[in-house]
């Protein structure tokens, strides 16, 4: 198993912009998320994603996105033990996103 490869925020917002098949997955705490996301981003607390991995899509291209990074690289870590192979974590959380949220 390879290590956690990293997304810069303005990746992701371009890939976003040009309509790119790309599945956001948010993994902060309920009270975080409800401060706003990215648009489109499917929430998934942390702790839930060993019991919710049948929603998300082993063939398309996934960002994990935190707060600020750490817990969005220890889900793509055990997302990658899962077998999930397209799993990128933003960098800097969504304190680093600087375009719209829902």
């Amino acid at each position: 198993m390879g290590n956690v490869v990293n997304i810069h925020p303005l990746d992701v917002y371009e890939r976003l912009k040009r309509g790119d098949e790309l599945q956001i997955i948010d993994v902060r705490e309920p009270g975080e998320v409800a401060t706003g996301k990215i648009p489109g981003a499917k929430h998934i607390p942390l702790g839930q994603i060993p019991n919710r991995l049948n929603e998300i899509d082993p063939n398309t291209d996934t960002v994990v996105v935190c707060r600020s990074g750490g817990h969005s690289a220890r889900a793509c870590e055990f997302l990658m033990l899962a077998g999930f192979s397209r799993v990128k974590n933003m960098l800097g959380g969504m304190n680093a996103w600087s375009w719209g949220i829902e």
